[in-house]
């Protein structure tokens, strides 16, 4: 699987290389999420995986890092192309929105 650290994605935000998506429930993301992030709830996933093109990048984003690498795992095994960010919300030193 591969991972990204917070700092990465941070530089990266705005470059178009990859957008992020935040697996978290609806109350963790209401406390703040990373700028343009897509907000998809893990346990919405298998039924909104849709809405992601399979041709980008994604870099999935929990409170700490289970959520979003089994998120990873999951898109990876239907061909998408997904990274996890490492650590999570906790780790994150970005601002949020």
């Amino acid at each position: 699987m591969r991972q990204m650290t917070p700092t990465e994605v941070q530089n990266g935000l705005g470059s178009n290389e990859f957008e992020v998506v935040d697996v978290r429930e609806v109350n963790e993301v209401a406390q703040g999420k990373i700028p343009g992030a897509i907000h998809i709830p893990l346990r919405l996933l298998e039924f909104r995986m849709n809405e992601l093109d399979k041709n980008k990048t994604y870099v999935m984003v929990c409170r700490s890092g289970g959520r979003s690498s089994r998120a990873t795992q999951f898109l990876d095994y239907y061909g998408y192309n997904v990274i996890n960010m490492q650590g999570g919300m906790m780790a994150w030193q970005g601002s949020t929105e």
